[in-house]
């Protein structure tokens, strides 16, 4: 296994905190946001991160809008969408936005780990493609 690291995105802290001391006692570290918005930031601060666990349904900027810019920002990370029966149509549209995979809420924390490091290893896949390519380390697109 990897050392992947994964942004957890989710408006009920409760659930961010539960997660992320999950995934510390199986010694995977995982950034927290609570809103699309923090996200971003973090993503902005920590070009390491390879996983984003985004949640669908959170107010303000929604899971789905989120996406669509952290794609356009970020487009090597990859997003893995958390979402509940009544957001499963969001899921699907995240799905033709670029996303990962989705889990259904609640989720077992052995498979969300399981995503996450499949999704790391295509994040990693990719950024060694741009970097050969290129001759740098892509994390961020450029605002032109």
């Amino acid at each position: 296994m990897t050392d992947v690291r994964i942004l957890l995105v989710d408006d009920e802290e409760a659930f961010v905190t539960a997660m992320a001391r999950r995934l510390a006692r199986r010694h995977v570290s995982a950034a927290t946001a609570y809103s699309g918005d923090e996200a971003l930031k973090k993503l902005e601060e920590d070009p390491e991160i390879d996983v984003v666990v985004l949640d669908v349904k959170m107010p303000g900027m929604d899971g789905i809008e989120t996406l669509r810019e952290i794609k356009r920002l970020f487009p090597t990370v990859e997003v893995i969408l958390l979402t509940g029966h009544a957001t499963f149509d969001s899921a699907m549209e995240g799905m033709k936005l670029g996303a990962f995979d989705y889990l259904m809420k609640p989720c077992d924390i052995e498979e969300v780990l399981a995503k996450a490091n499949e999704a790391a290893a295509r994040t990693r896949r990719l950024k060694e493609k741009l970097h050969a390519a290129s001759g740098r380390e892509p994390s961020r697109v450029s605002e032109a």
